[in-house]
C-alpha cells in the first residue's frame, strides 16, 4: 500500500514556525522558574535563538506523529 498525503518532512517544514515559536516561549517561561534557583533569566532574543534550535527536533517528532495518525485514519477508511 502506497502512502498518501504529505510526508512526515513536509508535514515537519509547514509547522515549524509554530513549533520554534512555542519552544522560545517554553524556554523563556522555563528561564523564569530558574530565576527562582538563582539562575539568570535570558533575553528574548536568546529564547528565539533556543526556540530556533529546540524546535527543529520538537517539531519533526511530532510532524511523525501527525503522519502516524494519518497513517491509521488511512487504514480504518
Amino acid at each position: 500500500m502506497t502512502r498518501q498525503g504529505w510526508s512526515t518532512t513536509r508535514i515537519a517544514l509547514v509547522l515549524y514556525p509554530f513549533g520554534a515559536g512555542a519552544m522560545a516561549v517554553n524556554a523563556f517561561f522555563a528561564s523564569l522558574i530558574g530565576s527562582w534557583l538563582g539562575w539568570p533569566i535570558i533575553s528574548a532574543m536568546t529564547a528565539i535563538i533556543l526556540g530556533c534550535l529546540i524546535g527543529l527536533p520538537a517539531t519533526y517528532a511530532f510532524a511523525k506523529h501527525i503522519r502516524a495518525l494519518m497513517d491509521k485514519a488511512d487504514l480504518t477508511m
